[in-house]
This record gives C-alpha cells, structure tokens and sequence, in this order.
C-alpha cells in the first residue's frame, strides 16, 4: 500500500498533479479546500472515497482513497479533537486512520501535541494494531519542555506501548527530536527547518520494502511550506 500525507497550504486543486503523479492507494491532505471548491471528478481522477472536515471551506483536512476502499467516519468521533479524525478504511483488509492536523489552542494545554494526547486518551479502547496515526502533528520533542504533560515524548511512548512506531524514524534509524530531514520550512525559509509531519503504524506494517521519501525544499518550497511524506510497501 502507498500512502501520502502532505499539508498543502490550502488551494489543492491547483497543486495536486505533482502528488497524484505518484498514484497512492491512501492520500490525506493538510489544509485542503472542501469537496465542492476542490471539485473532486476533475482534480482528484480515479478517488473511489473521500472525506472532508473542516470548518473553514478553504482549509481543512481530506482524505482520499484510490484503490477501492471506503471511508467511513468512526461513531466515536469526539469533536472535541476536531482534527484527530478517526476513520474506517476499508477495503480488501480494514484499518483504522487517525488523520491529523493540530493546531494553536487559547488554552496551552489543548494546543498543537495536547490534542493528540487528549484524544489517545479519549480513543484508547478503540486503537489496535491496525492503526494508523498520519498527518502534521505541528509537534517536535525539541519541543518537551515547554510541557508538564502530554508532550511529544508521551505521545511517542503511549503508541510505542501499544507496539505502534514511526515509519520515519524507524526507517531512518534516527531518534525523535534529531532527524535530518525537516517536514516543514517556517515561513518558507530554508534555514527555519522543522521535521512535524509523521506516519505512526504498527510495527507488523513495515516491511523489507517499506520505503518513506520526504519531498525536498527545492521540488516542493513553490507550493507548501511543507513537504509531503509519500511511503510505500506498507502491509495492508
């Protein structure tokens, strides 16, 4: 299975081409318009399912499949972590997806990482090894102490305990908070590099040819600031 993540920094439609070029089975977006502004038939050829959530209709998240699986909103879904969605994707095999994209918060807690702790709290009895975490996390270890709790490394930790890893750092044999390549440039600038976008799955997923790319600055800088992750021979 192939999978994409990217934050597109809104407008899919006019930069799609260059990520729908790599035909994944499994596309989640960033910052996506809604589905009537996106119009899905001319933009998105061959999607067999789609969702959408977001409040503003110029930016929120969409997820999209291509290889004959269906998504499907999980009952459970807390709006209270509005963009931890989690969703049935089904097909010859059935997993579950949590796509995300955190943001600022007016209470720190609740910001940017806090809604991901908040909602492995929330949605604990619902994850397996059949989980997917993918999206941008806006979240670093780097980052830790800013937070007494449900921080990065908690995060990290809740899922490695459930034997639920980053394909990244796996992959790359690099621990969290020192990887050498940045998902993100801040403002676009080269020197204000970040890595804050991440695929989390179970180990048992990962196979010997199990591949993660991260797009590169110069391809990728004239649509988003940041990059797309596009990884493939996952085990479905």
């Amino acid at each position: 299975m192939k999978i994409i993540s990217w934050n597109c920094n809104m407008a899919f439609r006019k930069k799609g081409d260059p990520v729908l070029a790599y035909k994944p089975d499994l596309l989640v977006v960033s910052e996506c318009e809604q589905p009537e502004k996106l119009n899905i038939d001319a933009n998105i050829p061959n999607c067999s399912s789609h969702f959408w959530l977001g409040d503003n209709p110029h930016k929120g998240v969409g997820i999209f499949t291509f290889s004959d699986q269906v998504l499907t909103l999980q009952p459970e879904y807390n709006p209270e972590f509005k963009y931890v969605i989690p969703l049935c994707v089904k097909g010859k095999t059935e997993l579950l997806l949590f796509a995300i994209w955190t943001m600022s918060h007016p209470i720190r807690a609740k910001s940017y990482v806090g809604q991901i702790w908040g909602a492995l709290q929330y949605y604990e009895k619902l994850i397996n090894e059949d989980s997917f975490f993918i999206g941008d996390f806006n979240s670093n270890l780097i980052w830790d102490h800013e937070r007494k709790g449900g921080n990065h490394s908690h995060v990290v930790d809740f899922l490695s305990e459930r034997n639920i890893v980053s394909l990244y750092h796996t992959i790359r044999n690099e621990k969290q908070g020192e990887e050498k390549e940045p998902t993100l440039y801040l403002l676009k600038k080269k020197y204000k590099s970040y890595h804050m976008d991440y695929c989390f799955l179970s180990k048992n997923k990962i196979q010997k040819e199990t591949k993660i790319e991260i797009g590169k600055y110069e391809d990728w800088i004239k649509y988003s600031d940041h990059m797309p992750m596009i990884m493939e021979g996952i085990k479905e």
